[in-house]
């Protein structure tokens, strides 16, 4: 394996894999504005969402760690911050101004849309033509993070895809990486098998306070099963009947080797390398988009019926090993691994086909889900609006 890849070294150290300029909204009233700066200033990216109006408490505590975080990611060289309100933006400028790269940000109270698109555009500009000139440079392997969440999973999941993950994550985390796993609610009827994997007692109490939180809200709701939900419609078709048998693929993702060193709340950003658990919803778009609010810049996608997510800043990449997806959604795939399951290939084989893309993207090639433009980034909500 490689010990080193060609990245984007940021003003806080950290390392990005990609080079983004982005126009970020900090409420659903300023999509449209930041939509427009985008135009204007060809090679920024606008990341609209319907939210940021009339939250509170936790859930508005979330709603600006999720878009400090997606700012602060070391794939973004530069922000513009666009909102109603003078007040909040500055909230988000702030944060992202922490990092030390270049943000501005604008209200648009008080000025309208087209004085602030004028000076919002002309900030842009300026920040594009500085990021074009930075350059890539040789970073050592450890100082890679990558997460991992899986969507559309059948029983090829379980048996090759998600597994080839975990091998991936072995070979990074005996390298040092900073690694990152989640999806609470498809750990069902398997948390104990994580639960053991836990470095310490206190890791491990960390980690059932929040599978239990999860718990504790099915029961408050009156829950009494998922089966509207999980396993989903189509993971039935590709064979999974119940949440223990999706949970113990999931599970494969985390390997044989690695060790949960810690958890997270959603968005959190960990503090150290090793592997840690996010408490997550399911949801592909959602996870994806608080793995990058957490400051990973590679992930690992692995579906079994074929799934398109892809997010904004975030380059994923996604693994198959079911030939019928292979075969039928083959623009969607970057690593194939249906080998494994027609003992054409060995599980060490297939990671190391995943972690040869892996540098191949973190050098930058574009995943399929970048070439093909999937930006989807939805922000995870607690409750209701007031």
């Amino acid at each position: 394996m490689q010990k080193t890849f060609w990245g984007y070294r940021r003003e806080n150290g950290r390392v990005g894999v990609r080079n983004h300029v982005i126009i970020l909204p900090v409420d659903d009233l300023a999509n449209a504005a930041c939509e427009a700066v985008a135009h204007n200033i060809k090679g920024t990216m606008a990341i609209p969402h319907p939210y940021g109006r009339l939250q509170f408490g936790a859930d508005l505590d979330l709603h600006f760690r999720t878009l400090i975080g997606t700012g602060s990611n070391p794939n973004v060289a530069a922000v513009v911050v666009i909102g109603i309100e003078e007040q909040w933006t500055k909230k988000v400028v702030d944060g992202i101004a922490a990092t030390g790269k270049p943000v501005v940000g604008f209200g648009i109270e008080l000025h309208g849309d087209h004085d602030t698109i004028m000076r919002a555009s002309k900030a842009a500009k300026v920040f594009l033509q500085e990021a074009s000139e930075k350059h890539r440079v040789e970073c050592p392997l450890s100082e890679l993070w990558v997460s991992t969440k899986c969507g559309e999973s059948d029983t090829t999941s379980g048996c090759g895809a998600n597994p080839t993950v975990g091998d991936a994550f072995d070979k990074l985390y005996a390298a040092g990486c900073t690694l990152v796993f989640g999806e609470t609610t498809e750990l069902t009827g398997g948390e104990q098998i994580v639960a053991a994997r836990c470095r310490n007692d206190q890791v491990r109490a960390d980690f059932m306070r929040m599978f239990d939180r999860y718990q504790d809200l099915i029961n408050r709701h009156k829950t009494s099963d998922l089966s509207d939900s999980q396993p989903t419609k189509g993971n039935i078709a590709g064979g999974l009947t119940t949440i223990e048998e999706k949970a113990l693929g999931n599970i494969q993702k985390i390997g044989k080797k690695c060790v949960v060193d810690g958890v997270l709340d959603k968005g959190e950003v960990p503090g150290g390398p090793g592997l840690w658990f996010m408490d997550s919803s399911s949801a592909a778009a959602e996870m994806v988009t608080l793995c990058a609010a957490s400051g990973y810049v590679v992930h690992f996608f692995p579906t079994g019926q074929g799934n398109v997510i892809g997010n904004p800043i975030l380059p994923v990449i996604k693994i198959s090993a079911n030939p019928r997806t292979v075969r039928t959604m083959s623009e969607h795939i970057d690593v194939d691994t249906s080998g494994l399951l027609q003992r054409e290939i060995t599980m060490d084989e297939a990671g190391d086909k995943l972690l040869a893309m892996m540098f191949r993207t973190a050098n930058g090639r574009l995943t399929s889900t970048e070439a093909l433009g999937h930006r989807e980034f939805v922000l995870t909500r607690l409750y209701e609006s007031a």
